[in-house]
């Protein structure tokens, strides 16, 4: 009778906890170009205070035993089991949390002991109010989107995600040493949570030869995931949760934006939306605007044309755990934070002429006009098909006098569509040639 009373009142219990307990977002400004702060965008200083709106204490330290309670209701036990199973087949269904309430989040010590054990230049979560704010973001209560996390670790955010009712995670871990602890939890749950020997950044190999883990191929990891392709212009059937290494950082970005615009590896199953933790100097590129004519580069362009970008948060670096010191490097921008960015590719990206087999021209155009910010736009057009500039510049609403580096990302995904639609761009021997020849130079340059 007791234990029928308790079944009875916890959906009610869990609803409360769920209204009482949900964190507020630390709204401090952030820091732009100029070393000055901005409003409007989260940053939280190394738990400098308290999160949820029960505390009344002074706050917790950076590194604290969280005193919050998972914030997701324990799913119905007659929901499905399978494993394997796609973002289709799980739209509107639930599946039973474990056998257990929720997931112990462990010793904050202990995980951090564990996550400094491997080398190399990763940074883990360990801190579980840090592990709650992540997962506050990145929203895992829709049960039709798969949640991928790189390289959990001692799978702090793993536990936090499926508390907060994440109906399916993919585990992607690349070093062995923390396989069996995930593979353990693995074994605890009833489906929500699948771990594979992997290094989301290790994707799609460039070379030949056996491929063995932690790299692997896109198909491979997706076919044995159960996962199908989805239509571009679907909802996001997955997202993406990782904290990027600074090594080759700008490499691992121009390798996704290409396999974004081509829909390769992971954009071939539909828009994947990317949750990354990046540095804030890197973060601060990304976002350049025209004029800024030292940080406004193409990699910039071409990620503000192909996906909305929202800072969602900014943490210290020290609120991370890593093996290896940061080593400060002389930037103009600030950098004392990681920032966490979302990345959701736009639903109308290839409905105006742009598609994934001649988005490499739309690149190497943006490539080839950056070359000098300086230069006149109606220059370098007439280079390439002598007195259309003119033409182009008029039908954009664009001064003859306008730079290559004024031009906002959408009026040189405009100015490409116009030009593929032009019979004398397509015909214009020299255009195909500088096209041809930008190709050779390789796709993942540092600009």
């Amino acid at each position: 009778m007791f234990r029928l009373v308790e079944l009875m009142m916890r959906p009610a219990c869990c609803q409360t906890i769920r209204s009482r307990l949900c964190l507020h977002k630390a709204v401090l400004p952030p820091v732009g170009h100029s070393g000055r702060c901005i409003s409007g965008v989260p940053v939280l200083h190394r738990r400098a205070f308290s999160l949820d709106s029960l505390s009344s204490g002074p706050g917790r330290h950076t590194l604290g035993q969280s005193s919050q309670q998972p914030l997701a209701e324990t799913t119905s036990s007659s929901a499905l089991a399978q494993r394997n199973l796609s973002p289709v087949t799980l739209q509107g269904k639930c599946r039973p949390l474990s056998r257990y309430d929720f997931l112990d989040l462990g010793d904050v010590e202990e995980n951090r002991l564990h996550a400094q054990s491997p080398k190399g230049d990763i940074h883990y979560i360990v801190d579980p109010d840090l592990a709650q704010l992540v997962a506050q973001h990145i929203e895992p209560e829709d049960a039709k989107t798969v949640i991928f996390e790189c390289n959990p670790g001692p799978g702090v955010l793993t536990k936090t995600l499926i508390n907060a009712g994440a109906q399916r995670v993919v585990a992607l871990e690349g070093n062995a040493l923390f396989l069996p602890k995930l593979q353990e939890l693995e074994g605890r749950l009833d489906g929500q949570l699948e771990v594979v020997h992997c290094d989301y950044f290790k994707l799609d190999p460039v070379g030949t030869g056996s491929v063995k883990p932690p790299s692997m191929f896109t198909d491979k990891l997706f076919n044995d995931l159960g996962i199908s392709e989805a239509n571009w212009t679907d909802d996001v059937p997955m997202k993406v949760f990782g904290i990027m290494r600074n090594h080759n950082l700008r490499g691992t970005l121009w390798k996704m934006i290409y396999a974004l615009f081509e829909q390769q590896s992971v954009f071939r199953y539909g828009r994947i939306e990317l949750n990354f933790f990046i540095s804030e100097s890197e973060y601060l590129k990304l976002i350049s605007r025209p004029g800024t004519n030292t940080h406004y580069r193409p990699f910039a362009v071409l990620w503000q044309v192909a996906c909305d970008i929202e800072l969602l948060h900014k943490e210290p670096w020290e609120s991370f755990v890593s093996t290896t010191k940061r080593i400060s490097r002389r930037s103009k921008l600030p950098n004392d934070h990681l920032c966490l960015v979302r990345l959701r590719p736009r639903a109308d990206l290839f409905s105006n002429g742009l598609t994934p087999y001649n988005a490499f021209t739309l690149v190497m155009l943006v490539k080839q006009c950056l070359v000098k910010k300086k230069d006149k736009l109606i220059n370098m057009l007439d280079l390439w098909s002598p007195g259309s500039g003119s033409k182009l510049l008029e039908e954009m609403c664009l001064s003859e006098d306008i730079l290559t580096g004024q031009v906002y990302p959408k009026e040189y995904l405009r100015l490409f569509e116009l030009m593929d639609k032009s019979q004398e761009f397509k015909e214009s021997w020299l255009y195909k040639e500088v096209l041809e020849n930008s190709g050779r130079e390789g796709k993942w340059e540092s600009n």
